[in-house]
């Protein structure tokens, strides 16, 4: 079922409200929830069987690209690596005292910053620390985001010689002047030369990001960027809404206001995305993501197991996932947990011979059940009543009549189909499912809007 754009629909719903990588979102998590808590809860979790999903965040860049929103440190100097792994691995001492490390590890992401600022040699004695700590299962997923521009081919053949078996890298627009204002020059050829190796060697899934709302982006030079990705053949593709906010991302200065789309152009080049990869024949997942049926996210979609976590859609459901490193966030059954963002003190707890637990948030009996519900319709575009009342014993009709209440102006608007007890998005309200999800979200209505991206 392909999705719909529908402008008149989308001015009418656009608002901010989180992208519900988890529920509740981030904007809950509190420094009452620390190190101790988070101890607690890895011992308790130990019973559960749940298998293990690790993420590893490598802060470093070598270059900074002035739209970037993430958690990075820009560096020259190659040695700065040393220190922090030498610290992460302590971490993963750390954790040893209270998780059992011999649970499975059916998922792991080495994410950043750029983990291929590691060189070849120190990816090595990395990855062979964590199996020391870690049983990694044979049939694991092992992925990892690179930067193209610094990729070397020692590097590409020691990921995959390690097992990394999935692989995700930005192009963001490919248009020379774009490339410029953002300050990350990326030759076409480059991408081409790129993935040519990463199928000869094999990798199983290979995922590019895009960009709109750059500065200098047209919808006419986006079509070319588009078309020239589909010709590169990824297996995934995260097209992203480029978020102005200087006055929280102050790199983004450097990037002139007067050169960014005007909003009536971004949502040309929404729809023409939309519209050009699902004629490709790529499935639209939701959010920003598409990809080929044949994918596993595509798959999980269909059989109705694709989850949201801080990294973004998942195909491993009913798993713990442990965040280690800077920054990093652990999704535990009851609870989520975020290290230290600077490096100094995710470097001064561990000299305490601590956990670098920041911050976090454990979840009350009515956030089980409205995580459930949330992360069925942003993920798979549909909620069954009889299955929340089986999995929590609440009657739902009863328990949730004020938000059945509010969706009957949506499903007015051909956003969604209520019926056989039932919840189904309809292609109409797949581009606004964070508003749909938002009706049962209890903690976002009370919140300062402006602390969350628009919905589209």
């Amino acid at each position: 079922m392909k999705t719909v754009f529908n402008e008149e629909l989308i001015k009418k719903y656009d608002r901010p409200g989180p992208r519900y990588t988890s529920y509740p979102p981030a904007t809950e998590f509190t420094p009452e929830v620390g190190p101790e808590d988070y101890k607690r809860h890895l011992l308790k979790s130990n019973f559960s069987g749940r298998p293990l999903s690790l993420y590893f965040h490598i802060p470093f860049c070598e270059s900074a690209c002035w739209f970037c929103g993430c958690n990075v440190i820009i560096s020259h100097r190659k040695d700065v690596s040393k220190r922090y792994l030498d610290y992460v691995k302590r971490e993963m001492e750390l954790l040893k005292d209270y998780l059992d490390t011999s649970r499975p590890v059916v998922q792991l992401h080495w994410g950043g910053g750029t983990p291929n600022f590691l060189t070849a040699q120190e990816m090595e004695e990395f990855f062979s620390s964590m199996r020391e700590v870690f049983r990694i299962s044979e049939d694991a997923e092992i992925s990892v985001e690179i930067d193209p521009r610094y990729l070397t081919d020692e590097q590409l053949e020691t990921l995959r010689r390690l097992g990394f078996n999935r692989i995700s890298m930005g192009l963001q627009d490919l248009d020379p002047e774009v490339q410029k204002a953002i300050n990350r020059i990326q030759p076409e050829e480059l991408m081409r030369d790129i993935m040519k190796k990463l199928r000869d060697l094999g990798f199983e899934s290979i995922n590019i990001d895009l960009v709109y709302g750059l500065p200098y982006q047209t919808p006419e030079k986006f079509k070319k960027t588009i078309e020239k990705t589909i010709e590169l053949d990824p297996d995934r593709v995260a097209v992203f809404n480029f978020a102005y906010v200087p006055w929280l991302k102050p790199l983004q200065r450097k990037i002139d206001p007067s050169t960014l789309p005007p909003p009536k152009d971004k949502l040309t080049i929404l729809q023409m995305t939309i519209d050009m990869f699902q004629d490709a024949g790529y499935v639209y997942i939701g959010m920003d993501h598409f990809a080929k049926p044949t994918d596993e996210l595509a798959r999980a979609q269909e059989d109705g197991t694709l989850w949201r976590n801080f990294q973004g859609y998942t195909t491993k459901k009913g798993v713990d996932l442990i965040g280690i490193g800077a920054t990093s966030i652990g999704m535990l059954y009851d609870g989520y947990f975020q290290n230290y963002k600077t490096i100094r003190e995710y470097y001064l707890a561990i000299d305490q011979n601590n956990l670098p637990t920041m911050r976090g948030y454990i979840l009350k009996d009515e956030d089980y059940i409205r995580r459930e519900i949330i992360m069925d319709l942003m993920c798979n575009f549909v909620c069954s009543f009889e299955k929340i009342e089986k999995m929590f014993g609440v009657p739902f009709e009863e328990h949730f009549e004020k938000e059945l209440q509010e969706l009957k102006s949506m499903e007015e608007d051909g956003l969604l189909k209520i019926e056989d007890r039932t919840i189904r998005v309809l292609p109409e309200g797949r581009l606004l499912i964070r508003n749909i999800a938002m009706v049962f979200d209890q903690y976002t209505r009370s919140k300062q809007e402006e602390r969350f991206s628009r919905t589209i």
